[in-house]
């Protein structure tokens, strides 16, 4: 249950970014679904990987190379889905820095209604 209100309010967070930030934009709350599922999976996935291969620039930059991973999965998002569009990796930077931040507060708000046994 938690997994799905999770993805719902994700799917939300995203339309939310879309009308803060006009640099990302999203059709329907059914194409914010499909991207939020998308971004989950290829942080999932993808982004460990890249995490472990990009350690040495990472490290140089204090951590602050995870900023481009992290856009780096939400421009990768956009550019698999029809109803998402990002208009540019600096777009997918703020817009993946907003997201995350919602994605805090989602996290935060799900802990409340379904704590931890």
């Amino acid at each position: 249950m938690k997994l799905l209100f999770k993805w719902l309010l994700s799917g939300a967070a995203l339309l939310l970014v879309a009308q803060l930030y006009s640099g990302v934009e999203v059709r329907s709350f059914g194409a914010a679904l499909w991207a939020a599922l998308v971004i989950g999976l290829f942080n999932a996935v993808l982004r460990p990987l890249l995490v472990v291969l990009t350690l040495p620039v990472t490290v140089v930059t204090v951590g602050l190379f995870l900023f481009v991973i992290n856009a780096l999965m939400f421009w990768a998002a956009a550019g698999v889905l029809d109803g998402f569009h990002v208009g540019g990796f600096g777009a997918a930077l703020l817009g993946s820095l907003l997201y995350s931040a919602l994605g805090l507060a989602v996290d935060s708000a799900l802990e409340r209604l379904f704590p931890r046994q």
